[in-house]
């Protein structure tokens, strides 16, 4: 599945977050998912955003949108954001376990 991956840092990660759900329904409308909200852990200001993506093309359109823009100044974004734009290479066959998952054992 394409990927698109935002960096950006805000003023403050609490001002910022409500804004970022409030725009769910328009990341939708340009066939964004969300998949997962990352911060820095050393800099919780810095914000890394993961989406699936139905089509990259349409997702360049939403990062290129004046609604985004003026989404971004009302919640505080203070960088330009880094946007990559991603076509899988080729599947893994590993994962990484979540806390407490254990591992299967290898079947013969």
């Amino acid at each position: 599945m394409p990927t698109v991956i935002i960096r950006t840092t805000v003023a403050d990660y609490d001002r910022w977050k409500p804004v970022f759900d409030e725009h769910k329904s328009f990341r939708r409308e340009f066939g964004l998912t969300d998949v997962g909200i990352y911060r820095d852990a050393t800099t919780p200001n810095d914000v890394v955003l993961v989406f699936g993506a139905d089509d990259l093309g349409r997702a360049h359109e939403f990062a290129e949108s004046e609604n985004l823009r003026e989404a971004m100044q009302r919640s505080g974004v203070i960088s330009k954001p880094s946007i990559w734009f991603l076509e899988e290479a080729e599947p893994l066959e590993t994962r990484l376990l979540a806390p407490g998952e254990q591992a299967l054992e290898a079947r013969t």
